[in-house]
């Protein structure tokens, strides 16, 4: 059991049947009236989210979440398949399960694959990845405004925003959690 006073990003618990992660907290202490925890959820296995607030007192039970290493083998029509790192087995899952978690994932790539109770829910990627870029327009000499930004697209189909420096080719590391560019490789 954990209590809404224990509450940190990225714990898992059972509420109403369901299994939420905290996705933000804010201890809240108002001048009048007694204490609450302010919170957004994610329910893990349909994706949405939800607001809502608890007693500092209130307990809930923990929802143990595993993560297992499995290796992206391919993918075939709506089907995508991955390899247990241990057993060797293949597993399908199909895009309802998986969203859009995949973008930044390429065959031969190990992710981790979400599970509770038994049913997979969810793919973890690799916090970095590194992709090369196989789209984008050239750069300008001389538009060198500070922060400016093109799209490109990327070998897995997922297009980001990057710097004008980067070209087509380019080899470089994006942060999977948000999407966003980080540097040349």
């Amino acid at each position: 059991m954990i209590s809404a006073g224990e509450f940190r990003n990225g714990v898992t618990f059972e509420l109403d049947g369901n299994v939420f992660q905290i996705v933000e907290f804010q201890h809240v202490k108002p001048g009048k009236g007694a204490a609450f925890v302010r919170t957004k959820l994610k329910n893990v296995i349909t994706g949405g989210v939800v607001e809502k607030t608890f007693r500092p007192t209130e307990k809930m039970p923990k929802a143990h979440i595993e993560r297992k290493d499995y290796e992206y083998l391919y993918s075939d029509g709506d089907l995508y398949y991955f390899m247990d790192q241990e057993s060797y087995e293949q597993m399908p899952l199909n895009s309802d399960q998986l969203g859009d978690s995949l973008k930044f994932v390429k065959e031969n790539m190990v992710v981790k694959v979400l599970s509770y109770k038994g049913s997979v829910f969810g793919v973890e990627p690799p916090t970095f990845v590194e992709l090369e870029v196989t789209e984008t327009e050239p750069g300008f000499k001389g538009d060198t405004s500070t922060g400016a930004t093109k799209p490109a697209t990327l070998e897995t189909g997922a297009t980001i925003m990057v710097p004008l420096f980067v070209d087509q080719g380019d080899f470089i590391r994006v942060d999977t959690r948000t999407g966003e560019y980080m540097e040349r490789v």
